[in-house]
């Protein structure tokens, strides 16, 4: 029986989340993606500003909302999850804070958390991510086992 394996990640991570998204299902998993990532990739769009219109317009904050709401189902739904992670704003391997809200449900379900990348020591959040006995991976698909 196939596995299923929901990615989080910053929205500007969501290229590397489509790329991936093909190579997990080649190993024979089934993989889920933030819907978000799912309409970059169909549209080829991966401008994070033009979908995050609720900082031009806080009623767009509904939207935020509702694809919060869709990615924890997604995350309850996984066998495990994993943490897309590279660097923004000069920090190596950022998880920001939807990501530690997604990470949070899946320990709270005891899903296995992956994360590709290992995480800069000025990223505010890392006594969070280590007390959620994330696994680091090292960019090494072949190490999740679920």
């Amino acid at each position: 029986m196939k596995k299923i394996i929901t990615l989080c990640a910053s929205a500007s991570h969501f290229k590397k989340v489509v790329e991936l998204e093909e190579e997990l299902r080649k190993l024979g998993f089934i993989v889920k993606i933030p819907l978000t990532a799912a309409k970059m990739k169909k549209s080829n769009n991966y401008d994070v500003g033009f979908y995050k219109t609720w900082f031009k317009n806080n009623a767009d904050y509904k939207k935020k909302t509702l694809l919060i709401k869709d990615h924890f189902k997604k995350v309850i739904e996984a066998d495990a999850v994993l943490v897309v992670n590279a660097e923004k704003n000069g920090i190596e391997g950022y998880i920001g804070g939807n990501t530690l809200m997604e990470l949070t449900l899946a320990f709270h379900y005891k899903k296995p958390i992956f994360v590709l990348n290992n995480i800069s020591e000025d990223l505010t959040i890392k006594e969070e991510i280590f007390a959620l006995n994330a696994k680091f991976i090292n960019g090494d698909l072949k190490k999740i086992k679920i």
